[in-house]
């Protein structure tokens, strides 16, 4: 399970986040939206260690940053970042040897192969097209098995294949009783897999429902959406994948 607790991000006089709390349950994904802006991709990078931040954060009740936490964790950030030199399966290597991953072949040339990688094992880093970096990136988050697994904006840069095997994953993770969070502001590419969705506006979480909140009471996610992020008249919130909102 992940929790947050009061997190509060600042970049000088900017407020990115401001006191945000909540839990992703094991066999969840917990959807982060919002629009460009809200404070989606800050959040996720405090609970992945990346940055310094005021609160708290756990992963099955350790501090996020501590060796035990780490162990548990996986993180699929929105720009790959694969080293140049390091060929697709020599990164598989390195995060197996890093996590202390056992038997982690069988489970590598698996996740290759789901990805459309298994072809492309020799190619350096360097090579590979955004594609081909974010299809590593899973593949490395996904081989130490993680309990708690962060998504920031997955789908971008995917081909059809590579995005219905990766829905398939996130099933199975949920499944396998995983935490998925998955911080996106394209509400169509994930409106099958949410359990709980948490909009963000502002650094701030406006609203949290549940699915069977929001089946029981006939709300329209995607109205509430608008209804909240819509701040400027005539002003129309990125949820189809368009770019920055002007």
């Amino acid at each position: 399970m992940l929790y947050v607790s009061n997190l509060t991000k600042s970049y000088k006089k900017l407020l990115a986040n401001d006191n945000i709390t909540f839990q992703a349950n094991d066999g969840e994904v917990t959807l982060l939206v919002g629009p460009n802006g809200a404070g989606k991709s800050t959040a996720i990078k405090c609970i992945a260690g990346l940055l310094r931040f005021q609160g708290e954060v756990t992963i099955n009740g350790h501090l996020n940053k501590t060796v035990e936490a780490k162990r548990d964790f996986g993180y699929i950030p929105e720009i790959p970042a694969p080293f140049d030199t390091l060929t697709i399966y020599e990164h598989l290597e390195f995060v197996a040897r890093a996590y202390r991953v056992e038997n982690w072949e069988p489970r590598a040339k698996s996740l290759l192969s789901r990805m459309e990688l298994d072809d492309k094992q020799n190619k350096l880093g360097k090579e590979l097209s955004k594609g081909m970096q974010q299809k590593l990136s899973i593949c490395c988050a996904l081989l130490p098995n993680p309990k708690v697994i962060l998504f920031d904006e997955p789908m971008i840069g995917l081909d059809p294949h590579a995005i219905k095997e990766l829905k398939t994953m996130i099933f199975e993770l949920k499944q396998q009783g995983c935490a998925v969070v998955i911080s996106t502001h394209i509400l169509d590419s994930v409106d099958d897999l949410w359990d709980k969705t948490l909009i963000l506006m502002n650094g701030r979480v406006k609203a949290e429902r549940t699915r069977k909140e929001v089946e029981a009471s006939g709300e329209d996610l995607e109205e509430l959406f608008f209804t909240i992020t819509e701040h400027k008249a005539g002003r129309t919130p990125a949820i189809t994948g368009e770019g920055e909102n002007p």
